[in-house]
């Protein structure tokens, strides 16, 4: 059975297990966190239907993205993840599933969840399925010792989104939503927002682009973009988790966190953005 090793453990993460869990813990409890580990019971409703979380290396996002996944962890375990995160190399497919078999981290190895794969390429054909789309690209990879940590076990949908469009993004949300009404299964949309500006420019522009994601509002999420000249390298799968989850009752989102690697590093003159925010049913 094919199984995509980890390309980034030891850069974006550590790869050995017990130093990946101390930073992972670390995550939850530094200043920027939500302050507390995860409980290890897991909770009994099924509102949240989606997350976005960064994908930077741990030391700068870690923080933030602890918050969406401390607010997991206080939901009915998911059967499936699907990780929606957009494609930085240039190389694939527009809009890639990955096909079948297991994706491994150093906290073990995860089991693609090949019906729902399958069923989703049956149902919409903005999708491809391919594994070459996926080789080089962190931005799913980064998030998944974060879920293997609160989440245990679970099946996986990794998406990899070359083609960032509105109308794309319409469609696969649209047909994920359509698959996810009736599972037990959350979406995590994986993006990073404003890179190398000011922490203050970053902010304003950042600001601007969550509240219309927030307002579920796809079509103002694009003209946003657009007006403040954002870098925000996600925003396809953001407007993917923000179709999905209108489908599934959501009415708006929340946000946990926002900062920056300059609340970080203390270098306030060339930032990234960050944001961990839940989309959750009435």
């Amino acid at each position: 059975m094919k199984v995509r090793r980890p390309a980034f453990a030891g850069t974006f993460y550590p790869g050995d297990e017990k130093e990946l869990v101390r930073l992972i813990e670390g995550c939850f409890t530094h200043r920027l966190g939500p302050g507390k580990l995860p409980e290890a019971e897991p909770g009994s409703g099924e509102d949240l239907v989606a997350l976005i979380s960064p994908h930077a290396g741990y030391v700068y996002s870690g923080p933030v993205a602890a918050h969406g996944y401390l607010h997991l962890s206080r939901r009915k375990r998911p059967e499936t993840v699907i990780v929606v995160g957009p494609n930085h190399t240039g190389v694939g497919t527009d809009v890639s599933l990955y096909p079948e078999g297991k994706w491994a981290t150093p906290l073990g190895q995860i089991d693609v969840d090949i019906a729902l794969v399958r069923s989703l390429a049956r149902r919409a054909d903005i999708f491809s399925v391919d594994d070459f789309s996926h080789a080089n690209e962190h931005s799913i990879e980064v998030q998944l010792p974060f879920l293997q940590y609160v989440l245990k076990n679970f099946r996986l949908v990794p998406i990899c989104m070359l083609e960032q469009g509105k109308e794309a993004s319409k469609k696969a949300g649209e047909a994920l939503g359509e698959e996810m009404a009736g599972r037990n299964a959350i979406l995590v949309a994986s993006s990073d927002l404003t890179h190398y500006e000011s922490a203050d420019s970053a902010k304003r522009k950042d600001e601007l682009v969550l509240s219309k994601a927030l307002s579920l509002d796809v079509d103002g999420l694009y003209s946003a973009l657009a007006s403040s000249d954002s870098t925000a390298c996600g925003y396809g799968p953001i407007a993917v988790a923000i179709t999905a989850a209108k489908r599934l009752g959501a009415k708006r989102g929340r946000l946990l966190k926002y900062a920056s690697s300059g609340d970080v590093t203390g270098d306030r003159r060339s930032v990234v953005g960050y944001s961990s925010a839940v989309f959750e049913r009435e």
